[in-house]
């Protein structure tokens, strides 16, 4: 990290406005998952306990420019007032006169949270007139929000030009620091698993960690296309033909390197994706005409667990199957298990947010392993080795 961080700050009786992911799921008026906001605590807290007040920022969903009450931040002002046993006032706006009021009415100790930045089409346009008038709401400026670092937004990039000091919060910090060392000064041997429904996201990051990694796994949809890459049929599992020939240039960039790209060697496989649809586990050279694999089979997760069992560091994105229907989630949810094993036993494990971040949750280790993002695009384009225009606005040290 050579940007500012929070403790590079004198923040005593000031006003900090602080660029939060508060991009949380609500459901029936109520915040349903608040990790995101639990993230964030320990950079609110370091604010109030040095003396100065903070104004948050964050979008939530997707409005599209437009006031949709559906979409308003007021639930996550009161699940936050929760966690920090003091009141959390709530502007109705996240700009304007009285935004702007609120603002310079707090006093040290005190917590202000904006409404829904994405109500305003300037903050996905970056609109220098809009990243100006949120500027005004606070005297340092501070980005914690990591899961928004990838996009060049008003409030992640466009206010810093209003700030003389523009740092990261402990959050952001963690992130980096992971991450960072992950790709760049590893405990070796890494590994890399990768999975989800489409190569085609993940070409870049193949593509940056062949020279990183020691160990490719794939699983999850993506890995049909390397299946059809290789000359297997592969009945009506997802293919991407557009992406078949990259594949093949993958693998041939993997072995030209000494990387080791592990396949699946077994599948599951259904006629459709429904809870009671029969399933069939079968060699990924014998897959049925009519059905397509949604999950990676006992075969492959015992390879690939052993495989794993001497890595030292181990970055995974993306799940390895249908892991919301049970019938699919067996591969995704064994290999988080593995996972929390071999932190147990020093390795470092870190999980890509987004899908990932999911199972992991849903495997119930959550707790049991190194680091797990916030971010699931922002962590991607980091390990794709791309420069993260919410943290590259950030003052150097």
């Amino acid at each position: 990290m050579n940007k500012l961080t929070i403790d590079d700050l004198d923040i005593a009786g000031k006003r900090v406005l602080v660029r939060v992911d508060f991009n949380v799921p609500i459901e029936d008026g109520k915040v349903a998952n608040d990790n995101r906001i639990v993230a964030s605590l320990p950079t609110i807290k370091k604010i109030l306990e040095s003396g100065g007040s903070a104004v948050l920022m964050s979008h939530l969903g997707r409005p599209k420019g437009k006031s949709d009450p559906t979409m308003s931040l007021k639930p996550v002002a009161y699940n936050l007032s929760q966690h920090l046993d003091k009141p959390v006032k709530f502007a109705d706006d996240c700009i304007g006169e009285e935004a702007l009021k609120q603002a310079k009415d707090l006093k040290p100790g005190e917590v202000l949270l904006l409404e829904n930045l994405r109500f305003y089409s300037g903050e996905k346009n970056n609109d220098p007139d809009f990243a100006e008038k949120l500027s005004r709401l606070g005297e340092v400026y501070i980005n914690d929000a990591f899961g928004t670092a990838h996009r060049a937004h008003a409030s992640t990039e466009g206010v810093t030009k209003y700030f003389d000091q523009a740092a990261a919060g402990y959050l952001m910090v963690k992130e980096i620091e992971y991450l960072g060392n992950a790709v760049e000064n590893p405990e070796r041997p890494m590994a890399a698993i990768l999975g989800g429904a489409k190569i085609s996201g993940k070409i870049d990051v193949i593509n940056n960690l062949i020279e990183k990694v020691e160990k490719i796994f794939i699983g999850g949809g993506m890995a049909f296309t390397f299946f059809k890459a290789q000359g297997l049929e592969i009945g009506k599992s997802l293919l991407e033909e557009d992406r078949v020939e990259m594949a093949e240039k993958l693998l041939k960039k993997a072995q030209s390197k000494e990387v080791e790209i592990s396949l699946p060697v077994d599948v599951v496989c259904a006629r459709d994706l429904s809870e009671d649809s029969e399933t069939k586990t079968v060699p990924v050279d014998q897959i049925p005409s009519d059905m397509a694999g949604y999950d990676i089979g006992p075969e492959t997760l015992k390879k690939y667990k052993q495989d794993l069992s001497d890595c030292r560091t181990i970055v995974w994105n993306g799940p390895m199957g249908v892991f919301e229907k049970e019938n699919f989630a067996t591969g995704t949810i064994e290999l988080a298990k593995a996972l929390a094993e071999l932190t147990s036993e020093g390795a470092t494990t870190i999980i890509g947010g987004g899908d990932s971040a999911s199972a992991v949750k849903k495997a119930g280790v959550g707790d049991r392993l190194s680091h797990i993002s916030t971010g699931g695009g922002a962590s991607l384009e980091f390990l794709e080795g791309k420069t993260l225009p919410g943290l590259a606005a950030l003052t150097d040290k």
